[in-house]
């Protein structure tokens, strides 16, 4: 008898403890798709040599160009909204903070009353002397690369430059520049900002054509 009781209190308990919301101890993390692997290194110019057809050529340099495009370090400061993005996993900014006028904040919440000039490491706080967000025009998340290229091109949301000028913003541009010094335990763009260059102006002299 004994044994019999002590049998059904386990059950009871047992049901009781599966009918208990469970209280999570602490914040969740949001959830999210798997990241797409990031590519960690570019391939030289020379590298396209052996594609003989132009047009073929040069949409292979842009999907080179594509994989520094295409990384978290451009991507989180060309966001799809007003809100910019963080990490490699591309959450949205915390502290909340919107582009605000001329991508640099809105009045009183400015990009400079966090980032400054250059990485503060100890505390994970990336900085530049330009800090700020891309132009709206020029919003790559949720785009495909075909779309971003075109986008790239036209001057109209590009901020009137042409290809000498974009080659010279792709290769010496010290925001671009910092993708690959990020600096804390942020992930580098792939390869270095003149490998970057030497690709973009490749693709630029080879037509400019843009994928699909």
């Amino acid at each position: 008898m004994i044994r019999r009781l002590m049998l059904g209190l386990g059950a009871l308990l047992a049901i009781g403890a599966a009918a208990v919301p469970q209280i999570a101890s602490g914040p969740q993390p949001m959830t999210r798709k798997a990241p797409v692997p990031m590519a960690t290194s570019l391939q030289p110019v020379s590298a396209f040599d052996r594609i003989k057809d132009p047009r073929a050529r040069s949409l292979a340099l842009f999907g080179e160009v594509g994989k520094v495009v295409l990384h978290p370090r451009c991507l989180n400061c060309h966001p799809a909204t007003e809100r910019p993005t963080q990490t490699d996993a591309m959450h949205p900014h915390m502290p909340l903070v919107v582009r605000g006028d001329g991508g640099i904040g809105a009045t009183g919440m400015r990009c400079t009353t966090c980032h400054h000039e250059a990485n503060f490491d100890p505390a994970n706080v990336p900085g530049n002397p330009k800090w700020a967000l891309a132009p709206a025009e020029q919003a790559w998340q949720g785009r495909t690369l075909g779309q971003i290229c075109n986008q790239i091109k036209d001057p109209k949301r590009n901020g009137g430059m042409d290809m000498a000028a974009l080659e010279h913003h792709m290769a010496e541009d010290e925001l671009v520049g910092w993708g690959w010094h990020p600096g804390g335990n942020r992930t580098p763009a792939p390869g270095t900002q003149k490998q970057f260059g030497a690709l973009f102006s490749a693709w630029a002299k080879s037509g400019a054509q843009c994928p699909a």
